[in-house]
This record gives structure tokens, sequence and C-alpha cells, in this order.
């Protein structure tokens, strides 16, 4: 996808801009005077959603730029992985397993025929995780690690060591321990049952790699979503939101609860809210700090103003530019929920340093032509966990009834 053509979306996207800012205005002005506003409010929700539309294409348009220019692999490890990807796409295509343990044994990928299934190729498991990268808001803003097993464990430091004020030749008495405590992450396996027929599989026009990659990240992607948001944690990752909340600030929090705002407003929010919001977050949090939402939320923030009556949000008008609010980053996450009395509607912090994703190593597939014919149906799986580790780091906005 060429510059030229991104550059036409982010100028088309700045004119919408304006006609949105100068289309409120009038919505406001119509507001003040007792006037009907209907006609207003329509071509207002036109440009809202033209907004929206520009926003994703560009999005869209910009990771297809990146995804050409991403370097490949050299030496010996490439001609490895070109030769399990054939390994791996005879056995897709016909079932034909030989070599493969022994090819799974030198590139020391993980899962063998004992275990139920092959490991599939590097290069497709790459893509899996780059195709659910694109889909899962969560994974381009939270620490993301690749781990061996389940056993992933992480210290945290509470404090408590003390200390104080000597002079040159005062004593100096022991202080305080710290105190450490360990935080981990909710491990559960997904798995996808994709199908085929035999005989689109012989079709040498068909890309099997490409077709399996895509129908396992579409699944994963909606179920890993909708779990490191407000997942349980019971055979599943544990979602930022299912922790407890408080009102409480930092110091007196427990580990593991999430401090909460009230918007100051029912049913809706407010710019003062929006700065309470961020400063409830320490000045180390807020440098690379977030807003996370429902898409459907957008709307209610574009509208509003600071005191000298400039917008609050702004698109993103240069090139892998987001979205922002109050300059900090808009993340859409439609696992959020929307602006209602009670809800948790909007998220703000560095996600990096509170919530951690944790792949299992290997993805695994079990080609099974016998339980649905005609079809062969790929069962696929991974392990993946999920938690928060630093509840100091994430803050939330809870709307008021």
């Amino acid at each position: 996808m060429s510059a030229p053509e991104i550059k036409e979306i982010v100028e088309n996207l700045g004119r919408a801009f304006e006609e949105f800012k100068s289309t409120n205005d009038a919505r406001l002005k119509a507001v003040e005077k007792g006037g009907a506003t209907g006609d207003i409010e329509v071509k207002l929700g036109n440009i809202d959603k033209a907004l929206t539309d520009l926003g994703d294409l560009k999005g869209r348009l910009e990771a297809v730029e990146k995804k050409g220019n991403r370097p490949g692999v050299g030496g010996d490890a490439a001609a490895l992985a070109a030769e399990h990807k054939q390994a791996f796409g005879r056995f897709m295509r016909k079932g034909d397993d030989s070599g493969f343990a022994e090819l799974e044994a030198k590139s020391l990928s993980v899962g063998s025929d004992a275990d139920g299934g092959f490991a599939v190729p590097e290069e497709l498991d790459r893509n899996i995780i780059q195709l659910e990268r694109d889909a899962v808001p969560m994974r381009s803003v939270c620490n993301v690690i690749t781990v061996g097993n389940e056993e992933y464990k992480r210290l945290v430091n509470l404090g408590g060591a003390a200390s104080g004020w000597v002079g040159e030749e005062d004593a100096r008495p022991d202080t305080g321990t710290p105190r450490l405590a360990s935080v981990a992450p909710f491990f559960g396996e997904l798995y996808a049952n994709p199908k085929a027929t035999q005989k689109s599989l012989d079709d040498m026009y068909f890309d099997a790699e490409a077709w399996l990659g895509e129908e396992v990240a579409l699944e994963f992607a909606d179920k890993e979503s909708a779990a490191f948001t407000a997942g349980d944690g019971v055979k599943k990752p544990k979602g930022f939101l299912a922790y407890a909340n408080a009102a409480t600030g930092d110091a007196t929090r427990p580990l593991g609860t999430l401090q909460f705002i009230v918007s100051g407003a029912a049913a809706t929010i407010t710019p003062d809210a929006l700065i309470d919001l961020i400063y409830a977050l320490k000045q180390g949090y807020r440098k690379n700090a977030a807003f996370m939402l429902n898409s459907l939320t957008l709307p209610v923030l574009r509208k509003l103003k600071d005191a000298d009556g400039n917008y609050l949000w702004r698109p993103g008008l240069d090139a892998d530019a987001p979205s922002t609010l109050h300059s900090k980053p808009v993340v859409e996450n439609d696992d959020m929920p929307i602006v209602a009395a009670g809800s948790l509607a909007l998220a703000f912090g560095d996600f990096k340093r509170g919530y951690t994703i944790a792949d299992v190593r290997g993805t695994r597939v079990l080609r099974d032509p016998y339980t649905n014919k005609p079809f062969v149906s790929f069962y696929t799986t991974k392990r993946v966990g999920g938690g928060l580790m630093n509840s100091n780091a994430i803050k939330l906005l809870k709307i008021s009834a």
C-alpha cells in the first residue's frame, strides 16, 4: 500500500474532523437558543461515522504497509523453516507426517505426535500471533511474552524498606526488610476446529496454511479479547476488569485492586472526570499511558471541550499516529463496557506495566479426516495466560448512577 494513499486518507480524516467541530458547534448554539437540532444531530452522526471509518481504514493501510516492510529470516534458520513449512504442508494436505518429528527436534519446536498433534511452523505461528495482535486491542498495548510453560510468576515489591537521615558519625541501625509478593497470569487452553474438504486441500492453488492461520486467528482473537478484558480466570485468562476495584488511592488499596474515579455526572463522562482520571495515575505511569474504551463511547468523547473551548479528542493526522484524548493515545476495545450508569466504561494507564499476556510456546494441530467426512478437521490448540501484574498502573472511570 503506497504512502500517497495513506496521505489521502489522513487528509480526508482532517477535513472530516474540521466539519465535525463546526457541526457540533452549530448544535451547541442551537441548544442554547432552544432551537430544533434534529437535522444537525443526523448530520453530526454521519460525520462521526465517517471519522470512525476513516480512522479504521488508516489503521488497516498502515498495518499492510508494515507487513510488507517486515524483514525475513536468513541463513540456516530460513532453510530449516522452509523445510518445516513444506513438511507441514504435506501433513495438512495428505496427512503425510514422515520426518515431521525429526524436523521439530531440530528446530526445537514444542509439540509432537505423542502430545496429540504437531507444532505449526514458526512462520505460521508468528502469523497467527500477528493476526491476533491486529484483532486483539490488548495485545497492542500490554506486555506480551512467550513462556515455555505455565509456571511463570513475577515478584512485586510492596515496599517496607525503611530509611532515615544520619550525621557523619551517627550509628546506622538496621532498616526494615522490603515485602515481596508474587503475581501470575491465569492460563487456559484455546482451541479451534476449522474444516476443509479434501478436494480443496488437493487444489494446488488453495493456500492451506494461510486459510488455517486466518481461520484460527479469527476464532482465537474473539475469545482472547473478551478474556483479557473481562475474563473470570476460570480455565481462561483473567481480564483486568474482573479484578476488585475501589475508590481508595494507591497508598491504602490492597495489591490486585484497581482504583476507580467517578465520572461526576449521571450516565455520561465529564471533562473534569477525565482530568481526575489522568492525575489519579502516578507521574511515572502517565508517560506511556493510553485510554481504552468501547468504540461506542467515542461519540461521547468527541464532543467534549476544555475550558477554553478546545476539543479534547483529536484524530491521528500523522502516519502511524493514533487518535488522542488529552494528547494520550486512544485504544478501541469493543469488549469494554459502554457508557451506562455504574459501568466501568473507560480505562487509563500504562498497560504494558499493568497487564501481562503470556503465550505458551507452540501452537499445535491435530489432523482428523475421519470424524466428519468428507471434511478434514484441523483441531488447533494453544495455551495462553493473562493477568494483572501492577494494579497501580491502570485506573478506571466508573459512570455515575
